[in-house]
């Protein structure tokens, strides 16, 4: 186990972004998963509730709606649904692509073109839990199409920021491997080497929407992990 173990959520370091009576979003940890899985380790989740257990007394059991979910490894904005009544709506909201998401990737070397559409069919390898992309349709895969674009030139690296227009499995890690970008640390889809905390420099950076409830435009920026090379960027 990587030293991330160090630094996951707890309800005492949770970093909240924003909250009412219907949603709660956080600033999720390279490390943390959001639901519950097979390794057994304490899922966001969780965590979320038990910050709104103790912060409004609650007794008994506290409600939370998963309505998207980040890659282990992946830091940035997770969305929970507080009410029964405003999880449909977002899980409507996230299905009709309604939800802009924007993420910010540090990869390894120069896109080719600054900005640019990509348009590929993902097959997802239960087995290793890994997406391949391929240029053409083939058996059992999905169209995953992304846009970036080359916000800035780093020292070694370069930062992307990308919306998504499909939510596949590992989406942007393989549609920017296949370009010869792998994100940094990202070992699974071709990187050299892992970052020290085993996190890779993907952040989902900012989300748009309109509240289910409310109605009303909500814009949430999730601020960078602390590091130097995510400091650069700014």
């Amino acid at each position: 186990m990587s030293n991330t173990s160090k630094v996951l959520s707890n309800k005492s370091n949770l970093q909240v972004l924003y909250e009412d009576n219907h949603i709660i979003v956080v600033n999720k940890r390279a490390g943390d998963i959001v639901q519950g899985d097979k390794t057994g380790d304490k899922p966001l989740s969780d965590v979320v509730k038990e910050f709104l257990k103790e912060k409004y007394n609650k007794t008994g059991n506290v409600y939370l709606g998963v309505v998207h979910r980040l890659d282990r490894p992946t830091t940035g904005i997770v969305m929970f649904a507080k009410t029964s009544k405003a999880l449909p709506r977002l899980n409507k909201l996230f299905a009709n692509k309604e939800a802009k998401k924007t993420y910010w990737a540090i990869v390894k070397n120069k896109p080719q073109k600054e900005q640019d559409t990509l348009t590929h069919w993902l097959r997802k390898n239960p087995k290793n839990n890994k997406s391949t992309a391929f240029k053409k349709e083939v058996n059992n895969s999905k169209k995953a199409i992304l846009h970036y674009k080359l916000l800035k030139q780093l020292n070694n690296y370069f930062l992307l920021e990308i919306n998504l227009e499909t939510g596949r499995h590992h989406q942007i890690r393989s549609q920017l491997s296949s370009i010869d970008c792998p994100i940094k640390g990202d070992l699974k889809y071709g990187f050299d080497r892992s970052n020290t905390d085993a996190s890779i420099h993907l952040h989902a950076r900012q989300i748009t929407f309109t509240h289910p409830i409310k109605k009303e435009p909500i814009l949430i920026t999730a601020p960078l992990p602390k590091d130097a090379l995510w400091d650069a960027c700014l």
